[in-house]
């Protein structure tokens, strides 16, 4: 069963991953947004992973020295805390009584940065279910 769990450990790297991948495609599509629906700007987010066990009750009972890794999870989505970025332009809509216009605390190059290791982290997962796939196919042509 180590074999499946694997496939199930990368399968839900893939998943949390490609989340990840969303959130920071939202972060720069809204990175020049202004207003929310709450009236600020946008706010820049960011995925938390967890580790994800696999508490299966009967195996734990047999073997309870023993944890089964189940792959990774996603903890929640939270919301970067820091400032706004200010720019004086006074003809803008959102601009305050000083000119000043708050815009998202979104740093193009540094989602450029995320999205490329997320990319990495898929990349290689995908790598890894082609080689469980890879495994079994081999095995399966050993038995002929």
């Amino acid at each position: 069963m180590a074999f499946l769990d694997s496939m199930s450990i990368s399968a839900s790297a893939l998943t949390a991953t490609r989340l990840r991948m969303d959130v920071i495609a939202e972060n720069m599509a809204n990175s020049n947004t202004t207003r929310t629906e709450n009236g600020e700007p946008y706010r820049r987010r960011y995925v938390v992973f967890q580790e994800k066990t696999n508490d299966n009750a009967f195996a734990s009972f047999f073997n309870k020295a023993r944890t089964t890794p189940g792959g990774v999870r996603v903890l929640r989505i939270g919301e970067d805390t820091s400032e706004f970025k200010y720019d004086y332009n006074p003809s803008h809509p959102d601009a305050d009584e000083n000119g000043y216009v708050r815009y998202p605390n979104v740093e193009v190059v540094q989602e450029m940065v995320d999205m490329m290791s997320a990319y990495r982290a898929y990349e290689a997962n995908i790598t890894a279910i082609n080689t469980f796939k890879d495994m079994a196919v081999k095995t399966l042509e050993i038995g002929k």
